[in-house]
């Protein structure tokens, strides 16, 4: 494994002054003025304003957003269950694309279950109607697909800005293994002694929210990638990343993100106080600021 060159950063804790030539600087307000969303509000107010008309990309594969001129630098891959629309804020005044990802908002799903990496095999189409390299930015899920697209095709993309991706196991995580009679009902079922309404009832009891959520192909895509950890892609990532993360992140705390960082050749950590998991909607400026961050950085 190559050494980690990291830098973390806490918004709050860095001074209000000029860097030396080379340095990001990573001065935000740690809320953003007149943004509504979760825990003020319903959000509907910013997504109203910043809302654009949905379009096709890569013939039809994909469907999303399109912001300032093309071609974009900078795609969106927002996180499961979620859409292109958690982007509106954050992507104002850059050039960008943010996407519904197969078997969510408007892009229609996989033809079978899929894992990240065959979701970042199907960008390919759409990264050839963008500038080169671009950036890619991921958010929880979407982030899984960022980090395999860049690990597998390193020219394709110039730098990685991810935030709340479960990229790793969670240090000190209890064991995901389902209870024992949700097992035995499985074994039951496909020895036909067990009925699809009986098995539907324990999946809908002992099943995550996003289990309960996911039908047909979508469920057996998240249980695939459930159970991926991505250590060999972290080690392959040779583009700057920038790990931009709400320090209040239950689902992916922010020792998460400490320990991917180690694993990445040039990583930089931005911790965000007072935001949790989605970060794109609470704190959109911080996001916008850690893409054009890496945007100069490749003037």
């Amino acid at each position: 494994m190559r050494p980690a060159r990291a830098c973390v950063k806490t918004i709050g804790d860095i001074p209000n002054k000029s860097h030396p030539a080379g340095r990001h600087p990573h001065v935000v307000p740690t809320t953003s003025p007149g943004f509504t969303g979760p825990g003020s509000g319903d959000g509907r107010g910013v997504r109203d304003r910043f809302a654009a008309v949905l379009k096709a990309f890569a013939d039809g594969r994909f469907f999303g957003a399109s912001h300032g001129a093309a071609p974009a630098a900078v795609l969106g891959l927002p996180g499961w269950a979620r859409t292109h629309r958690d982007f509106d804020a954050a992507f104002e005044g850059l050039d960008a694309i943010a996407v519904d990802l197969p078997g969510f908002g408007a892009s229609p799903e996989p033809g079978e279950a899929w894992g990240a990496a065959d979701y970042a095999v199907a960008l390919l189409p759409l990264l050839d109607e963008m500038a080169r390299p671009a950036v890619v930015v991921g958010h929880s899920f979407g982030g899984r697909v960022a980090v395999n697209l860049a690990a597998r095709y390193p020219g394709r993309v110039g730098a990685l800005v991810l935030t709340g991706v479960p990229l790793l196991r969670r240090p000190g995580a209890p064991s995901a293994k389902p209870p024992l009679i949700y097992l035995a009902g499985r074994i039951l079922h496909r020895r036909k002694l067990l009925g699809d309404k009986t098995m539907e009832a324990l999946r809908q009891r002992y099943g995550s929210s996003d289990y309960r959520a996911a039908t047909g192909v979508m469920r057996q895509v998240l249980v695939r990638v459930v159970n991926e950890t991505y250590e060999e892609q972290l080690g392959a990532v040779t583009c700057p990343t920038e790990l931009v993360w709400g320090a209040d992140d239950a689902e992916v705390p922010v020792g998460v993100a400490e320990a991917a960082g180690r694993m990445l050749a040039a990583s930089t950590l931005t911790v965000v106080p007072g935001t949790g998991h989605l970060l794109p909607l609470t704190s959109p400026v911080e996001l916008r600021s850690a893409v054009e961050r890496n945007l100069r950085s490749r003037l």
